[in-house]
């Protein structure tokens, strides 16, 4: 499905052939994100990446970086995470080689110019305002606030306006010195693949600055009863997620989780989706997700509800909580999540841009590519045992955590409901 190549430079090359593919996608994935900032620099990494579409020596301006690919229907863009950030650029397989020269223009030879990096300010103040009037997106920052506090893991990515407003050009391009470099970069090309696609890569990076980039500090989890983070906001829906801390991407039981929130959320049949949706009617959506780091993890139900049921709502959720650690969860219902979970995965691989994403994202976070087949063979393998094990472990009252946004300003009306 995949192989792997390593540069005399010691970059990693990752290439995915797709029988058949309409179009090949070119993506490089750095290991840096809000994970590796500082308290004075929080938001940089995201800063940056806004940075690398603003000009270069071969492309001076905006309009001149996104034509090249625009003439040729391309899709390209970037983003930024706490542990990765990525740029890509996919095209019809015969403009292959114009996407592996913008990906690495922009990367070897954006300007950073200093008039850029004053308008830019705007524009992504402008986004965290736009972040701030989505509350569905908002409670997912402040989740992770609350699970993590004042340390990287549990600040915004996009950073905080005092630090946008101010980040000077000097603190980018030291930025970026520290952080792009060959062996904390993975190169993945998926979809329709030459024969020379590893020679064209190694001629296109050979001014990647060579080094292993710089780590990151250790999540510091310190947790003893239930907690909740309430924010205040006048609106017209209650948005809640609903949780407990659970593993990292290590962990031998992370399988197990991926199928537990199948069962519980990840399903228009899932058991909260019927219960809280289609039998209680509190909410338009809800819906349970894992979410696993190098080095932490968590379980998590979201929904948004009316503002006059949030607490039964909550009440709800935790019900089905309880019921997974009561009872074993029968047969059928483990397969047909187990089902949902292989066959999710297939049809997330369709394209050339999400093989890519997959296969870099596990290279370039464990160093290591596991195929489908692997995958299933450990999703296969989960019990009802293992299960029930998993919900018993994770769904502790010392372990909950709720965040909510809505017009509500005590959080000792909902810190009692935190328990089982």
């Amino acid at each position: 499905m995949f192989k792997k190549t390593i540069l005399s430079n010691g970059l990693r090359v990752i290439t995915a052939p797709m029988a058949g593919s309409q179009s090949t996608t070119v993506l490089v994935f750095f290991a840096t994100g809000s994970k590796y900032e500082t308290k004075d620099n929080n938001g940089i990494s995201h800063f940056l990446e806004h940075m690398f579409f603003k000009g270069t020596k071969k492309r001076p301006t905006t309009l001149d970086l996104s034509e090249y690919l625009d003439r040729v229907g391309g899709e390209y863009n970037a983003f930024t995470g706490q542990e990765l950030t990525g740029y890509y650029a996919k095209v019809a397989p015969e403009y292959i080689d114009m996407a592996l020269d913008w990906v690495s223009d922009i990367l070897l030879n954006s300007k950073f110019d200093s008039a850029e990096i004053e308008k830019e300010r705007g524009v992504i103040t402008e986004e965290y305002n736009m972040y701030l009037d989505n509350p569905a997106r908002l409670v997912g920052d402040l989740w992770e606030e609350l699970l993590y506090g004042d340390q990287p893991a549990g600040w915004k990515i996009i950073g905080t306006k005092a630090n946008i407003a101010k980040l000077p050009r000097e603190q980018f391009i030291k930025y970026f010195d520290a952080h792009y470099q060959t062996k904390n970069a993975v190169v993945c090309v998926a979809g329709k693949v030459s024969k020379d696609i590893i020679k064209k890569i190694e001629k296109s990076f050979s001014r990647l600055k060579k080094g292993e980039g710089k780590d990151k500090l250790a999540v510091k989890e310190s947790q003893e009863k239930p907690e909740a983070l309430i924010y205040y906001k006048a609106t017209d829906q209650t948005h809640l997620c609903l949780g407990a801390r659970a593993y990292d991407m290590s962990h031998k039981d992370r399988y197990t989780l991926m199928v537990l929130s199948a069962i519980l959320g990840g399903m228009m049949s899932s058991r909260l989706f019927i219960s809280v949706r289609e039998q209680k009617g509190l909410a338009y959506y809800v819906r349970s997700s894992t979410e696993s780091f190098t080095d932490t993890g968590f379980f998590v139900t979201q929904a948004g509800v009316a503002n006059d049921k949030a607490e039964e709502a909550i009440k709800a959720i935790l019900i089905e909580y309880k019921k997974v650690c009561d009872a074993k969860i029968g047969a059928a219902e483990i397969n047909k999540a187990k089902d949902w979970l292989r066959g999710s995965l297939r049809l997330g691989l369709e394209t050339s841009d999400e093989l890519a994403s997959w296969i870099g994202t596990q290279e370039i976070l464990k160093k290591e590519v596991l195929t489908p087949e692997q995958i299933f063979s450990k999703i296969k393998a989960v019990s009802a045992q293992d299960l029930q094990r998993v919900a018993q472990d994770i769904f502790q009252p010392q372990k909950l955590n709720l965040a909510l946004i809505g017009p509500f300003k005590e959080k000792n009306k909902f810190e009692p409901l935190l328990k089982l």
